[in-house]
């Protein structure tokens, strides 16, 4: 029936509260019982000190007008119909009791054989007349001026109506401790329904997403900390389908990257296979695409490879003093026949010499060759990719522009992430600029990309030079 959070808390929290209330009943139950206990008392021992006051002038319990003051007191006494008054001579005998009747001699009177062998003179019993009937008796030693012992008074009060009292107080505090027990039932109730129900509809939608279902919704109940958990987890949801699909993209996109290499490589080693001997221009023509698509198929893995250890951080740079300007004028030089077949114009102003930099040869090329190849593939023909190279204080900058088709403003900021590609209709399989920022952190430095729709793209490097 309970389990989970709500079984924690009746065990932990509804437990405690109850105890607590039951421990405060018993302790009020408790106070009230000794307050009207101790009403009685007081209220009989009060009564006691003032008839002991009246017969403490005699000498002794034999003198002639002791009885007869004794009596009218008794039958006078405001009091003797809510308390019998009884007294007793110095040997333990009845001389007047407020009922009239002789009481029965077999009734025990604790309380008066205490107070006879009492100190003080006085003491307090509480139990059961032989009847049944539950009493506070007192009984208070009378002496003389000379300490000679007169009689003894004795007052018993029936404690049904003060137990009444009580009882009913109790009750009162117990229908009280259940109804807060009840309330805070409810209340608990009810905050562990709010927090269970939508804890179970986000395990729920959290296992769909988990198998794959990324449009799987939570609809927001509250607004605190279970929704923002629930805006959280629709978050998730999203970017987990976003990721998904541009993963399937990136295959796609990946298998027609080595598809077209491979089917021409394909075609043209049957080509050459055939029965007869092409000749010496189809021979060379197919030797040169084989080679060239075999360094286009080689690329397309490094790439993946570099992906694969990128993203188990596994990448290792080994760092050498280089000449950038050297590095980026090979990989310029690779780049200049395609741009002119092309139909486009690759354009650097060389500077004499820049600061040298700390870097990895073959990753840096990468870098270079990876921003250039996307400059020249998103300009179209008669356009121009720039390239500049400036020297800072502590850096060096190698800014790439082209006059292509720029990149959509909502687009911009995912350039950089995985599997993203702003433009599907371009070859290309969506990693290479996330490979290039890997890279370029690594060395310390950044890379910036700036665009506008029909404007162009300028791609910064920003490298820091090696200390002297």
């Amino acid at each position: 029936m309970f389990k989970g959070i709500t079984k924690r808390w009746v065990l932990n929290t509804l437990c405690a509260i109850v105890a607590v209330i039951v421990l405060v009943v018993v302790s009020l139950s408790y106070v009230v019982s000794t307050y009207y206990y101790s009403s009685v008392e007081q209220n009989l021992n009060g009564r006691s000190v003032e008839f002991a006051n009246i017969l403490s002038g005699f000498r002794s319990d034999m003198d002639q007008t002791f009885t007869s003051t004794a009596r009218d007191y008794v039958e006078n006494s405001p009091h003797k119909e809510r308390m019998e008054i009884t007294v007793l001579s110095h040997s333990g005998d009845i001389l007047v009791t407020s009922t009239g009747f002789t009481p029965d001699k077999e009734e025990p009177m604790p309380d008066y054989e205490s107070a006879r062998n009492s100190s003080s003179g006085y003491a307090k019993w509480v139990g059961k007349l032989s009847s049944g009937e539950k009493v506070t008796a007192v009984t208070r030693i009378v002496k003389s001026s000379d300490g000679n012992t007169i009689c003894a008074v004795r007052y018993v009060s029936s404690m049904e109506a003060t137990d009444k009292l009580l009882f009913a107080a109790i009750a009162i505090f117990i229908a009280i401790g259940l109804v807060v027990i009840a309330l805070v039932i409810l209340s608990g109730t009810y905050f562990i329904r709010s927090i269970v129900r939508p804890v179970r509809v986000i395990s729920d939608t959290a296992k769909k997403i988990a198998q794959g279902d990324f449009n799987a919704k939570i609809d927001k109940m509250y607004d605190d900390e279970i929704g923002d958990l629930c805006d959280s987890i629709n978050d998730m949801a999203k970017e987990l389908g976003a990721s998904e699909r541009m993963k399937n993209d990136f295959i796609s996109s990946v298998s027609h990257e080595l598809r077209t290499p491979l089917t021409a490589i394909k075609g043209w080693a049957e080509t050459m296979h055939g029965t007869e001997l092409p000749d010496k221009a189809t021979f060379d023509k197919g030797i040169d695409i084989i080679v060239k698509e075999s360094t286009r198929l080689t690329g397309i893995v490094e790439e993946l490879l570099d992906f694969s250890r990128m993203q188990n951080e596994s990448m290792i740079l080994r760092f050498e003093k280089l000449d950038i300007l050297a590095e980026l004028d090979e990989v310029l030089y690779m780049m200049r026949d395609r741009a002119i077949s092309e139909g486009k114009h690759l354009l650097y102003d060389q500077p004499e010499s820049m600061p040298a930099i700390m870097a990895d040869k073959n990753k840096l090329k990468q870098v270079f060759l990876n921003i250039v190849d996307n400059a020249l593939k998103y300009t179209p023909a008669e356009g121009v990719v720039g390239i500049q190279v400036l020297s800072e204080s502590q850096s060096v900058r190698v800014i790439v522009t082209d006059t292509g088709c720029g990149i959509a403003p909502d687009d911009l900021p995912r350039v950089k992430d995985k599997f993203f590609k702003a433009n599907q209709s371009v070859r290309g399989s969506g990693i290479g600029l996330a490979i290039a920022d890997e890279i370029v952190q690594k060395h310390g430095g950044n890379l910036e990309i700036e665009s506008g729709i029909g404007v162009g793209t300028t791609v910064t490097i920003t490298l820091p030079v090696a200390n002297s």
